[in-house]
C-alpha cells in the first residue's frame, strides 16, 4: 500500500503520475477500442487504485482504508476526473455501501465487509428503486418478515445497476404496510447468492447490460446481515442519498472538463472541424463557465463537510446543477461530432466515439439518484422552504 504524502496538493501529483504510468491501453475512455477492458481488467485496475492510495482515501486504516481527510480525497479525485478512466465497477460499493456501513453497521460488519469492497473481493448493488417507487422512495412494496430463521424477502427490484456483477445488494426493505411511508423500513447487505434471488439484465440505449432487475421470492436473511435497527432504514436511506448526490464521486466536474477538453483538442486538429468548433464557441463558453461553477460547489462542500457541517438537502444541489448541465453538453458534443467529415482521422475518430457515448449515457442522469422534479421539490421545500401554492 502506498505511503500517502502529507501534504494535499502533493497526494493530488502522485495520483497524477500513478494515473499516467498504470491508465494505459483498453482501459482509456478518449480511444477507440476493438476490444474494451474486460470485467476482469476493469476489477484487477480498481484493486490497483485502491494499493496505490486513489480508493478508500478517508476510510480508517482498520477497515483498509487509508485513513485520510477528505482534501486528500478531493486532490486525488480531481486527477481521476482528469485522466480517461474507466467509470468503476464498485462505485455503489465504495460510495454509497460503504458509508452507510461506517455510519451503522457494528464492529463485526464493518471488519467483514469494508476491507473486500476496496479490494474488490466483494462487488455490491443498490437495493432502493421498484417499479412505482423510484424517486418516491417511500412508496416501496418489498417486504422483510421477521421469522425464526431470520427475516423473509419478497419484492421486486428495478435498475438495480451491476446486480448480475454483485456479490451483496444493499437492500431497503418494508416491516410494516405501504401507507407507513418512512416508518417501518430496514436496510440489509445482502448476499446475492442467496435462493430464491433472481437477477435478470436489461440491455440500455448505448448497449450495456448493466441495468437489472432483481425478484426475491422467499429469500431468507440471516439477522448478522441487517445494518442498524429494524425501523431506522428509512434515516439511513437518505443519508445513503444525501451522500450520493453531494459528496460521491467528487472526480465528475474534472470529468466533465475532460470531456469538453478532448472535444475541443480533436476540432482543432482539422481545420473543417476547426470551422465547425467556432460556429459552438458561445455555448462551449457557457460550458466552460459551469463546469469552474460545478468546481467551487465541490470545493465548498468540502470544506463544509471539513468543518463538521452535515450535506442534508443541500446534497440536492450539485446533483441537480450537474446532471442538467452535463446533459446539456452532450447534446452540444453530439451535434457536433455529427458533422465530423466521413474522412476524419484518428484523434475525430476518438472524440466521436466518446461523445456518443457520453450522449447516450447523459439521457439517465436527470433521473438516477433522484430525478430532476425531485431536486427542485426538495430546494424550494427543504432550502428555500417555499409553501405550495394555493
Amino acid at each position: 500500500m502506498t505511503t500517502a504524502p502529507k501534504d494535499p496538493g502533493a497526494y493530488g501529483a502522485m495520483a497524477r503520475t500513478w494515473l499516467q504510468q498504470n491508465l494505459t491501453g483498453n482501459l482509456r475512455t478518449d480511444r477507440v477500442h476493438e476490444t474494451p477492458a474486460t470485467l476482469d481488467e476493469l476489477k484487477a485496475f480498481e484493486a490497483a487504485m485502491h494499493r496505490a492510495g486513489l480508493a478508500g482515501i478517508t476510510w480508517p486504516k482498520a477497515y483498509g482504508g487509508h485513513g485520510l481527510t477528505l482534501r486528500e480525497h478531493l486532490e486525488a479525485n480531481r486527477e481521476i476526473g482528469l485522466a480517461p478512466a474507466p467509470n468503476a465497477v464498485n462505485s455503489i460499493g465504495k460510495e454509497l455501501a460503504g458509508p452507510i456501513i461506517q455510519a451503522v453497521g457494528t464492529e463485526e460488519q464493518k471488519l467483514e465487509y469494508l476491507p473486500k469492497i476496496l479490494t474488490m473481493e466483494n462487488v455490491w448493488c443498490q437495493g432502493f428503486s421498484e417499479p412505482g417507487a423510484g424517486s418516491d422512495l417511500a412508496a416501496l412494496r418489498t417486504r422483510a418478515d421477521r421469522t425464526s430463521d431470520g427475516w423473509v424477502v419478497n419484492g421486486q427490484k428495478i435498475w438495480t445497476s451491476g446486480a448480475s456483477k454483485s456479490q451483496r445488494c444493499l437492500l431497503l426493505a418494508r416491516t410494516g404496510v405501504k401507507e407507513d411511508r418512512h416508518k417501518g423500513l430496514v436496510l440489509f447487505a445482502v448476499p446475492m447468492d442467496t435462493p430464491g434471488i433472481d437477477t435478470r439484465e436489461i440491455r440500455s440505449i448505448e448497449g450495456h447490460r448493466h441495468f437489472c432487475e432483481v425478484f426475491f421470492n422467499d429469500v431468507v436473511v440471516d439477522e448478522a446481515n441487517m445494518l442498524g435497527a429494524p425501523d431506522e432504514g428509512w434515516s439511513a436511506a437518505t443519508r445513503v442519498l444525501s451522500i450520493e448526490r453531494a459528496s460521491n464521486r467528487m472526480y465528475r466536474s474534472w470529468r466533465f472538463e475532460s470531456e469538453l477538453d478532448h472535444l475541443i483538442t480533436a476540432c482543432r486538429s482539422d481545420a473543417r472541424t476547426y470551422a465547425i468548433l467556432q460556429g459552438y464557441a458561445r455555448d462551449l463558453a457557457e460550458v466552460r463557465i459551469e463546469i469552474e461553477l460545478l468546481k467551487g460547489h465541490v470545493e465548498t462542500l468540502v470544506e463544509a463537510l471539513l468543518a463538521g457541517e452535515e450535506i442534508g438537502p443541500s446534497g440536492s444541489l450539485p446533483k441537480l446543477y450537474w446532471s442538467e448541465a452535463h446533459q446539456k453538453f452532450a447534446r452540444i458534443a453530439a451535434e457536433i461530432v455529427a458533422r465530423f467529415p466521413t474522412d476524419a482521422g484518428q484523434p475525430l475518430l476518438d472524440a466521436k466515439a466518446r461523445m456518443e457515448a457520453i450522449y447516450l449515457a447523459s439521457r439517465a442522469e436527470t433521473i438516477y439518484a433522484g430525478t430532476t422534479e425531485i431536486q427542485l421539490d426538495i430546494i424550494a421545500k427543504r432550502i428555500l422552504n417555499l409553501k405550495k401554492a394555493a
